[in-house]
């Protein structure tokens, strides 16, 4: 039988296999493949040791490590262990990569105030995630990176989520991520097994010792040779320790302690009687530590035990020996006996016991009496020490007075930890710990509403219950939030009708974000039923932002209108009442809603959300009114500019999510512009994001944006697989479906020539967006596409064309191309050319940076101008025939080159391949052929070569170089290839 190998770390013995494991998921990671293992295992069974020889690996290979230990006091600090991690990294002069970290790096300053850029706004934990995933794929760029999750069971919900999120998207990185965990029924083993169900993740379950690896364990702790240890030795520490690798340390170092194991003539021997097995070998063998180094040291174990596997010193020194004149010794004493280790992540007051089966050990000694009464004492040294018991200390406050038996007091702590998290925007963890406050004081849930008088007061009971609702609402757990705030009006129907208020508006909020638009509406009206007779806007200010915001995504006739009544009524009452953060919010609904009416009254409303954002350091509302002007501006006249620097400061002040949907915002520009490269880019670059952040609502409006390039090219089946995909998404549904109507289907029918299937679509978006609605969207074509088709069809007339000329929507600069040829074809048909020719040319000076829409304007009014005499229709035809050609739309250049033959002018033979040709030969006359033989000049080779190489004669080739020295203007051949070599180059 081979021999275990003892590793470096003393006590980490047969464990060969699981470290080839670990040290190929290390390897692969400094290949850009990284994976997330989770090592299980039962307490004391070596998986944080395991993980240290994992961190000892990735030192020694160069890779950047990160290490952070969730604690058993949490969860009152949301990403406990990722701070630790990323702090680490702080303190060892780690400058964020701010390159790869973009937006990202405010979102990390919420765990390392170094890093923080004023107050970050996007707190969704799964932004925090990504950007958890960007800074460690960035320190680990040259030789890897290592993040290791140390007791993963004591883990808050919030870095639960970040590792799920973590382990789905390392696949292409250079991270490893090592997380070490309780095999016991928790959140964290689910998590565990569903990441390895999803082969997202490797589950490395540690098992107990065997009698050889225990038989090394022991001559290692011992310090002699394996050979030199009988065998009866490591048989008695296998049967106390029944294999556990912390269980038979302990022992060993007992047994030495109490001299039944003892060194004599050079070798090591058993002398007395063996104990009872584990735990209760543990236990003695524990406590017989703590004895040896005193009462005092005992009494201060004891009460570090009853406050958790990490506590403030401070406090267990009161609560154990308040006339302790010597205290120092005591702790001393614990900590070079390796019973306590500093826990420098929390402080200078804070210790931990160096393993939790230690503080469990201490704890089982102790009877329920001496625990309540050290509850007791404990409770009263936190409140001595800080009243407002910071931090960890309120939930450890909550947890005391539940052992204390004080009920009461324990819910108000629960209570309060709840709230704290909420404000820290730790909605998993507001949840975690109402739920441990259910099961340590009973159903907080309204399950029961009849709890004897000594339980929880109802009125606490029901600000929990109120609380446990705004976490899950938070938390995007809509339907569980619904169910709560049933249960709350049955457990308490006399709560205060303001505080129900609150509720309803917050579960509008919830609703708004996920999209459940008539969900949200219900909310408004439940809390609008709750409002006393004569309610002002002081009082319906909530109310009225959200239900304006939540109006503009509906169906209903005049919801513009509403939506900006309820906004003005909105920021009447957030003046009222001081209200910074709401009169924000009602101000960029205000100038949502005045959009289409007038884009001058929009921007001053997004003017004085900026100023009202500055002034309150509303971070997130002040973007929002940067994207509100830089909207307006590209709406008005397609400036980029405020679009440009809206994105930037999104970026800049990690606002991840609105980043994003400028981002798809810009996409849509340049495909209007017909600059699909640029289009492209921006949707693949954020597509997974996007899809990894849950932004629903950009991924949809991205989507939106990938429909209407496949139409703009006049490519069916993309486009019928991109309105696949939108209508997946909820796309019929959303306020997008208009765009997509106009923008991509009527297109794409128009340049496919099919005029018939384009009067149906024209006729279904008149009929869902009526021209005279102050619609969502203001480009899908009501205010311009389609009132030229209507004109070209004889259904609209000047009324009409007065009527969207004067309209908001008309004068946005996409309109007005459509609406000027709108207004030449009137005029041609009235015998006025002069007038046709004038409102042609200012449409084409509106056209110029839409090529696409430009070139298709040309066609569209063709017909109309050469019946009624007015236009150089034949030029706009020869230029829309080339630019459709070359672009791939071969319907609509194929009608062009039908149209021109009827005109009687001349039409080139149209040969595959000729999209090769530059645009600036073909404007010269280059034909196909002539641009072979164009491009083989560059190489200054004679007439026959360039037959050989083509195929031709050379009298073919003769008549093609001629004919090329005319068309560039050169004198002889050598200017010619001279004329070509520099047109290549410059390409």
């Amino acid at each position: 039988m081979t021999e275990p190998r003892v590793d470096r770390f003393s006590g980490l013995v047969g464990r060969e296999d699981e470290l080839a494991l670990l040290d190929r998921v290390l390897q692969d990671a400094r290949k850009s493949r990284g994976g997330t293992v989770c090592v299980t295992g039962e307490p004391g069974i070596g998986k944080t040791r395991l993980a240290g020889e994992a961190i000892t690996l990735a030192r020694e290979a160069g890779m950047t490590v990160l290490k952070g230990r969730c604690i058993a006091t949490g969860p009152a600090v949301p990403y406990r262990s990722l701070t630790e991690a990323l702090l680490s990294l702080a303190r060892a002069g780690g400058a964020p990569p701010t390159d790869a970290l973009g937006p990202y790096l405010p979102v990390l300053g919420r765990l390392v105030p170094e890093w923080a850029i004023g107050d970050a706004c996007d707190r969704s934990p799964i932004v925090l995630a990504e950007a958890v995933v960007r800074l460690a794929a960035a320190c680990g760029r040259e030789r890897g990176c290592l993040l290791v999750i140390d007791d993963l069971h004591d883990a808050d919900l919030e870095t639960l989520a970040v590792l799920e999120y973590l382990a789905a998207n390392l696949a292409l990185l250079p991270v490893a991520v090592v997380a070490t965990l309780r095999d016991t029924p928790g959140a964290a083993h689910s998590l565990a097994d569903t990441l390895a169900q999803r082969g997202e993740a490797g589950l490395l379950r540690l098992g107990r010792l065997g009698a050889a690896q225990v038989h090394a364990l022991t001559a290692n702790r011992l310090g002699c040779p394996p050979d030199e240890l009988p065998v009866a030795v490591s048989d008695q520490v296998l049967a106390d320790s029944s294999g556990i690798p912390f269980t038979a340390a302990e022992l060993i170092r007992g047994m030495r302690a109490e001299g039944r194991l003892v060194r004599t003539e050079g070798r090591w021997r058993l002398v007395g009687v063996s104990r009872a097995a584990i735990p209760f070998t543990l236990v003695r063998a524990v406590e017989q530590r703590a004895e040896r180094l005193g009462p005092q040291t005992l009494r201060l174990l004891s009460a570090a035990a009853v406050l958790g596997r990490s506590f403030p010193l401070s406090v267990a020194r009161r609560c154990a020996a308040p006339d302790d004149h010597e205290p120092a010794v005591s702790l001393r004493s614990a900590v070079v006996d390796g019973l306590l280790v500093p826990d420098d992540e929390r402080g200078p007051d804070w210790y931990a016991f160096e393993h939790p089966l230690t503080q469990e050990a201490l704890l089982d000694r102790l009877t329920p009496t001496d625990r309540a009464e050290l509850a007791t004492r404990a409770v009263a040294a936190m409140n001595e020490l800080d009243p407002s018991l910071p931090g960890t200390w309120c939930l450890l406050a909550a947890r005391l007075h539940g052992q204390a038996g004080d009920r009461r007091t324990a819910a108000v702590r629960y209570l309060e930890v709840a709230r704290r998290a909420l404000a820290g925007h730790g909605p998993g963890t507001a949840i975690a710990a109402l739920h441990e406050a259910r099961s340590a004081l009973g159903p907080v849930d309204g399950s029961d509403v009849h709890l004897p008088d000594d339980a929880v007061p109802a009125g606490v009971r029901r600000e929990l219950l109120e609380t446990l609702l705004l976490a899950l609402a938070d938390d995007g757990r809509l339907d569980r939030a619904t169910e709560v705030a049933r249960q709350l009006r049955r457990a308490d129907v006399e709560a205060d009708p303001g505080r129900r208020v609150e509720l309803h508006v917050r579960l509008a909020w919830a609703a708004q974000v996920a999209g459940q638009w008539d969900v949200g509406l219900e909310q408004v009206r439940a809390a609008r039923e709750l409002l006393p007779e004569g309610a002002g806007a002081r009082d319906t200010a909530g109310i009225d932002v959200v239900e304006a915001f939540l109006m503009v995504s509906t169906a209903e006739q005049g919801r513009i209108g509403r939506s900006e009544q309820l906004a003005r009524r909105a920021i009447e009452g957030a003046e009222q009442r001081g209200d910074h953060a709401l009169a924000c919010q009602a101000w960029y609904a205000m100038g949502f809603a005045t959009r289409g009416r007038s884009l001058a009254e929009s921007d001053r409303c997004f003017r004085r959300t900026l100023r009202m954002a500055a002034e309150s350091r509303q971070v997130s509302w002040h973007n929002h009114g940067l994207i509100g002007l830089g909207s307006n501006a590209w709406l008005a006249e397609a400036d980029l500019d405020g679009l440009h620097h809206a994105h930037q400061e999104a970026m800049r002040t990690g606002c991840v999510s609105l980043a994003h949907n400028v981002g798809a915002m810009l996409a849509l520009d340049a495909v209007l512009r017909a600059d699909f490269d640029r289009a492209t880019a921006l949707l693949e670059g954020s597509r997974a994001e996007t899809e990894r952040l849950q932004l629903h609502s950009v991924s949809r409006y991205a989507l939106m944006v990938g429909a209407v390039a496949a139409a703009h090219r006049a490519r069916r089946p993309q486009l019928r697989a991109a309105l696949a995909r939108f209508r997946t998404s909820g796309g019929n549904e959303s306020r997008e479906a208009p765009l997509v109507l106009g923008l991509a289907e009527l297109f794409c029918a128009l340049l496919e020539e099919d005029h018939e299937q384009a009067a149906e679509l024209a006729a279904r978006l008149a009929a869902a967006v009526p021209p005279d609605e102050e619609n969502y969207f203001h480009l899908a074509g009501s205010h311009g596409l389609v009132l030229l088709l209507s004109v070209l069809a004889g259904r609209a007339d000047w009324a009409e064309v007065e009527r969207i000329t004067a309209s908001q929507a008309g004068r946005m600069r996409w309109n007005r191309q459509f609406v000027g040829l709108a207004r030449a074809v009137l005029y041609g048909r009235e015998g006025r050319p002069a007038e046709a020719v004038a409102a042609f040319r200012a449409a084409q000076a509106d056209a110029v940076i839409f090529p696409t829409a430009r070139h298709l304007g040309l066609r569209l009014v063709a017909d109309a101008a050469g019946t009624d005499g007015w236009g150089a229709v034949r030029d706009w035809l020869t230029e829309a025939e080339t630019y459709f050609h070359h672009s791939g739309a071969d319907a609509v250049a194929a009608a062009c080159r039908s149209r021109l033959r009827s005109l009687g002018a001349p039409v080139g033979q149209r040969r595959t391949g000729t999209d090769r040709i530059p645009a600036e030969l073909v404007a010269l006359g280059v034909t196909l052929r002539e641009y072979d033989v164009f491009c083989l000049l560059v190489e200054r080779v004679g007439n026959k070569a360039v037959a050989a190489r083509l195929q031709i004669s050379p009298r073919t080739v003769e008549k093609h170089i001629a004919s090329l020295i005319g068309k560039t203007n050169s004198a002889t051949r050598a200017q010619l290839c001279d004329f070509v070599a520099d047109f290549l180059a410059a390409r």
